[in-house]
């Protein structure tokens, strides 16, 4: 089976969610099924497309604009795109959604104590002693999405669990 049209997979949450980690466990199902497949990770995206940009809410959302244009023009050449972004302004997604008819939001989302103990990089301890300002979750919000098509608890769910969940409503949704 070859899949011919593309579609955008917007993960958002909180660092240390487990967006990046459901991308790439997700990665080899869809190219299983015939898509063509590519990750667009926002701390790799901030090193290669992004370079320079700071954390204020104008930067965020430009980061943002920059990962959907791109996830725009590869989804409709027949790409399944994920992304992997905090995204965590609401209105910008919803922008990004507007732009693109083949978008599924997927809020992945587990509680702020969970990510901080996942958080290898030790951002959190950082934000909390203010070594870093305006860390979402901790001094500056994240806006959870008020309609995604797809909800993954990562706290309680195993990342197979949330991989089928995702897989489930691609397949009813018709794109797989």
């Amino acid at each position: 089976m070859k899949m011919e049209k593309g579609f955008i997979l917007w993960f958002t949450g909180l660092s240390g969610s487990g967006k990046t980690t459901i991308t790439k466990a997700l990665e080899p199902e869809l190219k299983a099924r015939g898509c063509k497949v590519e990750i667009l990770d926002g701390d790799v995206v901030r090193t290669n497309l992004s370079k320079g940009l700071g954390f204020s809410q104008e930067d965020r959302d430009t980061n943002i604009r920059r990962i959907g244009f791109v996830a725009h023009l590869l989804s409709r050449n027949g790409v399944a795109v994920m992304t992997a972004a905090i995204s965590p302004y609401r209105a910008i997604r919803d922008e990004i959604r507007a732009m693109e008819p083949n978008f599924v939001e997927v809020y992945i989302t587990a509680p702020l104590e969970v990510c901080e103990g996942r958080d290898v990089k030790g951002l959190y301890a950082k934000a909390r002693a203010g070594e870093i300002k305006g860390f979402t979750g901790i001094d500056d919000p994240y806006e959870e999405p008020l309609n995604p098509e797809i909800i993954c608890y990562t706290e309680r769910e195993t990342v197979e669990e949330s991989v089928k969940k995702v897989l489930s409503k691609l397949e009813e949704l018709g794109y797989i």
